[in-house]
């Protein structure tokens, strides 16, 4: 018997088969999860779609969080067909293409700084509040942030700031939903080569930094992730809550970079 078995999981965010909340949604049904997908745009629908369907995800839907109406559309769909929902996985982030390039202080307009926030913060706001009502036995609600939020990275810019935000948001919804049994985390993972990550310049340098760096000497995997979110939305981590769990091979907790020995 899985770890998530008959649980009703919502994953927001898969976009192809190397996303990490494809890795979440794979884990999640591998451990008993019941599973919908949603998608951003017609353009993400023939993508996800077969996705969901090679997993025996019943149920897909459009969701664009920047809308406040389909948010509420997709939660009404959620009820009629499953009468409520137990995990909700928050893996979207946006942040425009020329505010990740070159000088933060020169590059971060006021829309940049804006749009960032918007989608990759408050959205998680927007769909926990629709989430709520349908978790009233409680439940389990992830997102995905990255080492970012608290450093400063090369190329990241108004992402981090986005993060940072995202993580103050899950302490602030976890202290807010935990009289319900709600529990609310975050994941940050390390680089992984994903289509969102795609957009961060260096990335490659990135991943090829934190292989000979990290205490494992690898990289994290779309699994890897998938493993530990599972985790952190099954009732083994029952007593977790507000807390950022960082897959990382180890890299975090690194304070000086040294080139591994040949």
């Amino acid at each position: 018997m899985g770890i998530v078995e008959g649980r009703r999981a919502l994953v927001v965010g898969v976009a192809t088969d190397r996303s990490i909340a494809w890795g979440i949604a794979q884990s999640l049904k591998a451990h008993g999860a019941q599973l919908a997908l949603s998608y951003a745009n017609d353009r993400f629908k023939e993508r996800v779609v077969p996705l969901a369907e090679s997993i025996g995800a019943k149920l897909t839907m459009p969701l664009d969080v920047t809308d406040d109406a389909q948010i509420q559309s997709a939660f009404d769909l959620i009820k009629r067909e499953w009468g409520g929902l137990d995990i909700l996985v928050h893996a979207v982030a946006f942040a425009p293409a020329d505010a990740l390039a070159g000088s933060f202080t020169a590059n971060t307009s006021r829309d940049a700084f804006r749009v960032a926030h918007d989608v990759s913060s408050y959205s998680l706001t927007a769909l926990a509040r629709a989430a709520a009502p349908l978790m009233s036995g409680g439940g389990a609600i992830l997102t995905l942030s990255y080492l970012g939020a608290v450093r400063s990275v090369p190329g990241y810019n108004v992402m981090g700031l986005a993060k940072a935000s995202l993580e103050a948001n899950v302490r602030f919804l976890a202290a807010d939903l935990g009289p319900q049994n709600i529990r609310v985390n975050a994941i940050s993972a390390g680089p992984i080569k994903t289509l969102a990550a795609a957009g961060v310049p260096g990335l490659r340098k990135m991943i090829a930094h934190v292989a000979e760096i990290a205490p494992l000497r690898r990289n994290v995997t779309i699994e890897d992730v998938g493993s530990a979110a599972t985790f952190l939305c099954s009732p083994m981590a029952n007593g977790v809550t507000g807390d950022v769990l960082y897959v990382d091979s180890g890299f975090s907790t690194v304070g000086m970079s040294f080139p591994a020995e040949k």
